[in-house]
């Protein structure tokens, strides 16, 4: 029954809006059904979701695991430099240099003590078995202009891939010669294997631990939360079960998409986040029910239909946004938005078909293993709430968040003024960022020895520590024409200003390939090394390589590298961003049915993501407050970590706030005003929302405490915008909005109404007080097809 008159008759008679005593009920949603059906088929729920966990995990052991190789990384010049190489079958070995360095300024490589300590470095690396093509700086010419300075380098023995795992040896060798010339010479060791191999130390472990150190730090902010160890170990167990299911087929779709350690990571990191929300707006739901006196059939059926239902609409809005990463064209991104999307999609059908199930077996049961004192706490509050009545805020509410709720409502202009002023303000010093792969002193600090023999070597050497390299592929490499444009490339990389030399070639006759390695003038000065890498690929390359026919010659290197994954990722900002907002904007459109809320829900949004940008930009960028997080003079973000958390808070906010607007909505169609309906939805949903950001901030912020800068970054930047956002977002910025919009929250115009309803009445609670349609209020009618 469509017409006003039937809405009328079904308030009359306490249904759900729109519909008379006579008519059917309203179809039950997927959340529902699903909820229902695993209620009564518990052990087969329970077994079904076993089995699918067992079963992926199983598949992905067996199927392997494939991973992005160097030249899926991305597309270009470094992807063909790899290919080339790739094809050929050559193996690049994984090249290392000693520098040994006169400690007095006075010392010159031409003095005895020096060369004996040449001399010596050479013999204990080649002693160690695992180092081969050892050259000597005096046959090389890789002495320093100043004469201070000299290169021993040589090439780690078998396969490149397993060099930093056999590199010890060498460095210990190194280090005793260090040892013997301590008091004259300045003697280190540097190149992939080793700095590989001092990474692995130094924080790999660090890493692992923080990922480790999640889980516990989770399950105590949720026994804080419950009181109950049942019921806090549920949503740990959903997020972990979740989790092991993806990294199966995270294995098996690799096949088809290469994945990473770093999706592996992110994945970890966003499936414990959704896990634990999803399974807390949830079991919070059933709980609230149970304590407000209804049977646990009927608690689980409404927690099924209401939270159940914010769940999935929640999950699909988060896949939509990971899936945003895929249109980057970046290997490691792709990687990281499919794992997250996959996780994502595994833990949502998880808490709407084993959740409920493990539920309805446990019944009372969940209360169990009750932590004595957080018991009485809570019984304390409950019995304060029920000697209040309704106006001490009810079973679930919270006592703060209606205190801030009541100023927020008296006064909406002027929170939405202050609190969103407030954001603007912290958002502005986002619009000065600066993006760049960080240097390896920007990266690691100088705390690590190795960093200062980076930047001893580009000191003495200008970009001899990581240097272009030309990967040139000819029909026959050995042909006067393409000898001569090797010469000729030589000669001008130095005249050019591009490189002060020397300028190596190596020539692989079998393969018809030849590399050259050419220092280039800025070495970790990144925007001076951009300049010389122009040169080469714009002006020498063109006059040399380019004359001659059937020539290949693209550069790569670390630079050119740096240079190239910044110019794509930011080709990639527009249409990431454009996806992502427009299909979460479609998918609020589809879900609350109205326009308003789905324009809101953006601009919050956005708003959030504002934010976080502005506290990134201040504390790395500008150096405000550096200190506390230990990250003293970075002066930059990291390249790729706006596009990535835009992602990640875009999806991750809305979590939160579907769960709210779907309890004021709830609220809203039971009859109460938009007003009381904003303040049952917030004090109602203001518990879990903070239990979830309480476990979100604290996880991120463990990454926080790590000592590379580009994950404390990441988790510096998470943690500010979900504190933000469950707080200034959905506690002021939120109810003040839609106490100003009032009836215009639900406002739906008739040119949209062929769009397919995704709300179900289901949502309605039995024994509302009255009802209250909100689409006729707001001056449009509903339609009525329910799909």
């Amino acid at each position: 029954m469509g017409t006003t008159e039937g809405r009328r008759r079904g308030r009359e008679h306490g249904g759900p809006p729109g519909r008379g005593p006579g008519t059917a009920p309203a179809p039950r949603g997927i959340a529902a059904r699903a909820g229902g059906w695993s209620a009564r088929h518990r052990w087969t729920a329970v077994t079904v979701w076993v089995l699918f966990v067992v079963l992926a995990m199983g598949l992905g052991s067996a199927a392997g695991r494939v991973d992005v190789s160097d030249s899926d990384q991305m597309s270009g010049e470094i992807s063909q430099a790899e290919r080339i190489i790739e094809d050929s079958g050559l193996e690049e070995p994984v090249s290392e240099s000693v520098l040994v360095q006169g400690v007095d300024s006075s010392t010159s490589a031409t003095d005895k003590e020096f060369r004996d300590g040449v001399a010596a470095v050479m013999a204990a690396v080649e002693r160690t078995g695992e180092a081969v093509d050892v050259t000597s700086p005096y046959d090389t010419r890789t002495i320093s202009k100043d004469g201070r300075s000299a290169l021993v380098q040589f090439n780690m023995r078998g396969d490149p891939e397993t060099a930093s795992e056999r590199v010890e040896p060498v460095i210990k060798a190194v280090d005793g010669v260090q040892e013997q010339h301590k008091d004259t010479l300045r003697i280190a060791e540097i190149g992939g294997a080793s700095m590989n191999k001092t990474f692995e130390d130094a924080f790999g472990d660090d890493f692992k631990q923080a990922e480790i150190s999640a889980v516990p730090v989770a399950l105590g902010i949720l026994l804080i939360a419950f009181g109950a160890l049942v019921a806090a170990l549920l949503p740990i167990a959903l997020a972990l079960t979740a989790i092991i299911a993806t990294m199966g087929l995270m294995g098996v779709v690799s096949h088809v998409m290469p994945m990473s350690e770093t999706a592996n990571s992110v994945m970890l990191l966003v499936g414990l986040a959704v896990g634990v929300d999803y399974c807390l707006f949830y079991l919070r739901r059933e709980r609230e029910e149970r304590e407000a006196g209804r049977d646990a059939a009927t608690a689980l059926r409404i927690a099924a239909a209401t939270s159940g239902r914010a769940v999935i609409v929640s999950g699909v809005t988060v896949c939509v946004a990971m899936a945003g990463m895929l249109f980057t064209g970046l290997a490691e991104f792709k990687a990281m938005g499919l794992a997250s999307l996959m996780v994502v999609a595994v833990a949502m059908v998880g808490s709407v078909t084993v959740l409920p199930a493990l539920l309805s077996l446990l019944g009372e049961r969940v209360e169990r293993g009750r932590v004595p004192f957080l018991n009485r706490l809570k019984q304390s509050k409950k019995q304060r709430a029920a000697a209040g009545g309704a106006g001490a805020g009810g079973t679930g509410e919270s006592r703060v968040w209606r205190a801030v709720l009541g100023g927020v409502l008296r006064r909406p202009k002027t929170a939405l003024v202050v609190a969103g002023g407030a954001l603007v303000a912290i958002a502005l010093p986002a619009v000065g960022m600066q993006t760049q792969n960080l240097t390896l002193d920007q990266e690691f600090g100088d705390s690590l020895p190795i960093v200062q023999t980076y930047e001893r070597v580009n000191e003495a050497f200008p970009g001899g520590a990581d240097p272009a390299e030309v990967v040139v592929r000819a029909d026959d490499i050995n042909a006067a024409p393409v000898r001569q444009a090797l010469a000729d490339f030589r000669a001008r990389a130095v005249s050019s200003g591009a490189s002060q030399g020397p300028v190596e070639i190596v020539t692989h006759d079998a393969q018809n390939i030849a590399i050259i390695e050419v220092p280039l003038v800025g070495g970790s000065d990144q925007d001076r090394a951009e300049k010389s890498l122009g040169l080469l690929r714009d002006t020498v390359r063109p006059a040399t390589f380019g004359t001659v026919d059937g020539v290949e010659a693209p550069i790569s290197g670390q630079v050119a590298g740096s240079k190239d994954f910044n110019d794509q990722l930011a080709g990639a900002v527009a249409p990431v961003f454009a996806f992502v907002v427009i299909f979460a904007f479609v998918l609020m459109l589809l879900c609350f049915r109205s326009l308003t809320i789905a324009v809101t829900s953006i601009v919050l949004n956005l708003l959030s993501v504002g934010a976080a940008y502005g506290i990134l930009t201040a504390v790395f960028q500008h150096g405000w407050g550096a200190s506390l997080v230990g990250a003293e003079g970075v002066g930059a973000i990291i390249s790729w970590l706006p596009l990535f958390l835009f992602v990640i808070l875009f999806g991750l906010s809305m979590d939160y706030h579907v769960f709210v607007v779907s309890r004021i909505r709830e609220a809203r169609m039971q009859g109460r005003t938009t007003r009381e309906a904003i303040t049952h939805g917030v004090v109602t949903t203001a518990g879990v929302v903070t239990s979830a950001a309480v476990i979100m901030v604290a996880v991120f912020a463990i990454f926080g405490t790590l000592s590379m800068q580009s994950m404390k970054q990441m988790g510096v930047g998470l943690a500010a915008a979900v504190l933000i956002d469950a707080t200034i977002i959905r506690g002021v910025l939120l109810p003040a909005i839609m106490a100003l919009l009032d009836e215009r929250n639900w406002y739906f115009p008739k040119w949209l109404r062929w769009l397919p309803d995704l709300t179900h009445d289901e949502s309605v609670v039995e024994g509302g007080a009255g009802a209250g349609d909100p689409y006729e209020k707001a001056g449009e009618q509903p339609d009525p097809v329910r799909i």
